[in-house]
């Protein structure tokens, strides 16, 4: 007997609202999160502009371990977790006296802080870096310092670096942990604060946008590098029912591949191949999903294979299918955390978030993408995807929740 894994708990930390209803508002309005980037220093890049998270407060969040041994993602991470948990209803001492896994992806873990710690060397040489930075830079606090938050210990505490489709990985680790029972919650997701170092390295590559992200637009021109934070609880059906919780969504499944055919361009025939695998796992046929949130990240070679791997998949009339870093900009090991977030919310108040900054579809983008404005609608089953360099792709498929399935 397997466990049916259902969403109970959302944490948001992103440009466009903090906390799950604040998301969810900013979704259903169209809500762009770019503004000039202010965290690091922009000087000598002709396009500054990026989707930064303002007005956090981590203190309203973060009760147990002192800010200061927290870098910026940590911070995102411990709030996230938090919002998520009493989102879910649950209290600290259930969950202690429960097995529990806290997973978490990323791309560039505290690269921001790294960076800070590089400015301090060039500046005052070794003898004047700031320990307390020093301890800030291990990508493993991210989930670590989660565990220490909470006071959880009987728990797996893992970070997930694969990049750009880490949340998602993430997400299906905690899935096959509850549904076979090995732990009785899962705490997992995806974060990742904006720093120098990956805004250079995509600026290098010619993918940062002049002004806004326009995924599968004629005109796009890239990527903005976002931030932020996705968190979920994932909780097996009877302890959910137990409790009268409040359930998101189910998840169904999710599939995995790593086809390492470029180190950053993607290819159709993998991402297809993940499509399949994950419908498969989930039991679910092409013909029942309603909607596709798309990696869609506004560069042409994303946009036009990952478009033509899903109609290879779903044939001439695929669903519905969105690009949510229109909103958040490119949130790196968050993105499918977040998108999955977004599409548990669509699902609960029955709503398609748009694709903004649209204008014309490119030709080679055979989709619709509901451009500009969000649409009602009844969604049974979507599909989230996550894409990522060296080929890691991570599909994760979620279902209305319907008690008699």
């Amino acid at each position: 007997m397997r466990n049916r894994v259902v969403l109970t708990g959302l944490g948001v930390v992103s440009s466009i609202g903090i906390g799950a209803t604040e998301f969810a508002a900013g979704l259903r309005a169209g809500r762009g999160g770019v503004r000039p980037i202010t965290v690091f220093d922009t000087e000598g890049f002709e396009h500054t502009n990026g989707c930064e998270v303002v007005g956090f407060q981590p203190e309203r969040w973060v009760r147990n371990v002192p800010l200061d041994r927290l870098g910026r993602a940590g911070r995102f991470s411990v709030a996230a977790a938090r919002m998520a948990v009493e989102d879910a209803g649950l209290y600290e001492e259930n969950l202690r006296a429960q097995r529990g896994l806290i997973s978490i992806g990323t791309t560039d873990g505290e690269s921001y802080e790294l960076d800070r710690l590089v400015e301090q060397e060039v500046r005052e040489g070794p003898a004047g870096m700031d320990p307390a930075l020093v301890r800030r830079v291990p990508t493993g606090r991210l989930s670590v310092t989660v565990a220490q938050e909470l006071g959880l210990s009987n728990v797996e505490a893992s970070t997930i670096a694969t990049a750009c489709a880490a949340g998602n990985y993430a997400i299906g680790n905690g899935f096959d942990a509850v549904q076979s029972g090995e732990v009785d919650y899962a705490l997992c997701g995806g974060v990742d604060a904006m720093c120098r170092k990956t805004f250079a390295g995509f600026y290098r590559l010619g993918t940062i946008a002049p002004e806004h992200c326009r995924p599968f637009d004629a005109d796009r021109k890239g990527i903005l590098t976002g931030e932020g934070a996705g968190l979920l609880v994932l909780e097996n059906l009877d302890s959910a029912r137990a409790r009268g919780a409040r359930i998101y969504a189910e998840v169904l499944g999710y599939g995995l591949n790593c086809d390492a055919h470029h180190p950053v361009a993607p290819d159709q025939a993998s991402v297809a191949r993940c499509i399949r695998l994950a419908l498969d796992n989930a039991g679910v046929k092409p013909g029942e999903v309603d909607l596709i949130s798309a990696h869609g990240t506004g560069t042409k070679a994303n946009d036009v294979t990952e478009a033509r791997a899903i109609r290879e998949v779903y044939g001439d009339q695929p669903p519905r299918t969105v690009s949510l870093k229109s909103m958040l900009g490119h949130t790196m090991g968050a993105a499918s955390a977040l998108a999955a977030i977004g599409c548990a919310l669509a699902i609960t108040h029955g709503f398609i978030p748009p694709t903004i900054n649209h204008r014309t579809t490119d030709p080679e983008c055979e989709i619709d993408c509901v451009p500009n404005e969000s649409v009602a609608a009844e969604l049974r089953v979507v599909q989230n995807n996550g894409l990522a360099f060296g080929g890691n792709n991570a599909v994760v498929i979620l279902g209305k929740y319907l008690e008699n399935a």
